[in-house]
């Protein structure tokens, strides 16, 4: 059974769940509306799915409930962010507004994140700049290592998320969103929940064999993109991304990654990395807008395949379950639910259903 809760309804119930466990009801809001607008976005293994886990973290001390967001190093186009161990979504918020910042005067601005958290998916950053009509680019070193260097069985690396935003004039906005494995772990977690199987050729077990049952995820290990035939496609991009939003910024890599999913205390020092770049730097905004309409037009009318419907541009499906989430309500099977009620049984909080 699913049940569909309505986006203010869930996010009041996450909202609750942070002040319940000592985060300022400011921080609160602006977490549950990010983790909220996950689940909207279809997002479902980095949303709410996550709350239990994260009130678990901070109820062990793993997480600080009160940070000091600060930049710690600066100059005109660039930033590094000291998270001070605080939630992922306003360590990132922040680091996004600073970048967004930046860009307006330089055209330009990269900011490095280190000593955050978890933040969700990719897409929520990468997309705050085109508010202001920016491109967003957004990496990130994931929170456990699932995945081996190619031709390796050493976890020595994570899915390494990659998200790229880039505004149009008319059309929907381009939103590119991937792991850097065929599938992200989050999606892992969600079928262990609900009790489905993996599709083959998202895990193979330390003998090469695929791994389909999600529930033994720890007899194996993801494949990067490009699977068994390419895979070292996948496996450097995830090393690069690494380097970028972990090694640069003093953040934990390779086997300095704590795996938040078992340790529930440790900091984790997580990178990230996020650029913000305003098209008006480099010549007419809206000219470039238009040719991104263009191109979009010309992607989705371009000749099909026998039996292929439409052509979809990256982002456009997400934003097509979110109006259909704030019409209809965001699903949760009955594990999800049943797993977030007992949360809030935990902290007295009323249940959702």
């Amino acid at each position: 059974m699913t049940l569909h809760i309505s986006a203010d309804r869930l996010r009041a119930f996450v909202a609750s769940a942070y002040r319940t466990v000592g985060i300022s009801e400011s921080d609160a809001n602006r977490i549950a509306e990010l983790q909220t607008e996950a689940d909207l976005r279809g997002a479902d293994g980095h949303g709410v799915f996550r709350l239990p886990q994260y009130i678990r973290r901070i109820k062990a001390g793993g997480v600080n409930v009160a940070p000091n967001i600060r930049i710690e190093r600066q100059t005109a186009a660039m930033a590094l962010v000291d998270g001070d161990n605080g939630m992922g979504h306003l360590v990132m918020r922040f680091a996004a507004q600073t970048a967004i910042a930046k860009a307006r005067q330089s055209g330009l601005a990269w900011v490095g994140v280190r000593m955050s958290n978890h933040a969700g998916p990719a897409s929520l950053y990468a997309t705050m700049p085109l508010a202001e009509g920016m491109i967003g680019l957004y990496f990130a070193v994931g929170n456990a290592n699932h995945l081996a260097p190619w031709g390796g069985i050493e976890l020595l690396l994570s899915t390494n998320p990659i998200a790229v935003a880039v505004p149009a004039r008319e059309e929907m906005p381009i939103v590119l969103d991937m792991a850097t494995t065929t599938a992200a772990y989050g999606k892992v977690k969600t079928a262990a929940q609900r009790g489905e199987p993996m599709p083959p050729g998202w895990m193979i077990d330390f003998q090469g064999k695929p791994l389909t049952d999600p529930k033994r995820s720890d007899e194996g290990m993801l494949l990067p993109l490009g699977g068994m035939e390419a895979g070292f496609k996948g496996y450097g991009l995830s090393l690069v991304i690494g380097l970028l939003a972990g090694t640069l910024n003093q953040a934990t890599m390779g086997r300095e990654v704590i795996d938040f999913n078992k340790d529930e205390h440790s900091v984790t020092n997580t990178g990230h990395a996020i650029v913000a770049i305003d098209p008006a730097a480099f010549g007419d905004a809206d000219r470039f807008k238009n040719e991104v309409d263009r191109l979009i037009r010309d992607i989705r009318s371009s000749k099909r395949l026998p039996g292929v419907e439409r052509i979809w541009l990256p982002g456009e499906q997400s934003q097509t379950k979110r109006i259909e989430r704030m019409k209809n309500g965001i699903p949760l099977p009955q594990p999800l639910l049943e797993s977030l009620n007992r949360t809030g049984a935990e902290l007295g909080i009323e249940p959702l259903a």
